[in-house]
């Protein structure tokens, strides 16, 4: 890992230890880490970080899935979280196919 990089090293960090130490599938991580960021009204970047690690783990999460964990949650968090969420999310999503139509360019024109 780069140095250069403190506090997104400590993040990953984290988060590899938190996935080694857990007996839940990636499927579900993903799922109650999708609940945990609803819960305490993640920003956009925070979904898209772990948009990242479903799919560097290869995880088969649908919107369907993550609209169901909302509304699985949406009783203890409240509406005005379960919206916000669901804002990030679109926001965490359309960053993720901007990065993606930028990827896609850049390799085209090389």
């Amino acid at each position: 890992m780069s140095e250069d990089r403190p506090l997104l090293n400590t993040v990953l960090e984290m988060t590899e230890a938190s996935v080694s130490r857990t007996n839940l599938s990636d499927r579900e991580l993903m799922m109650v880490r999708l609940a945990a960021l609803a819960a305490v009204n993640a920003p956009p970047a925070s979904y898209l970080l772990n948009m990242a690690a479903v799919a560097a783990a290869g995880t088969d999460l649908t919107l369907e899935d993550a609209q169901g964990t909302l509304i699985a949650v949406a009783p203890v968090i409240g509406t005005p979280r379960t919206v916000s969420a669901a804002t990030a999310i679109a926001e965490a999503l359309g960053l993720a196919l901007a990065i993606e139509d930028a990827i896609e360019e850049s390799q085209s024109s090389s």
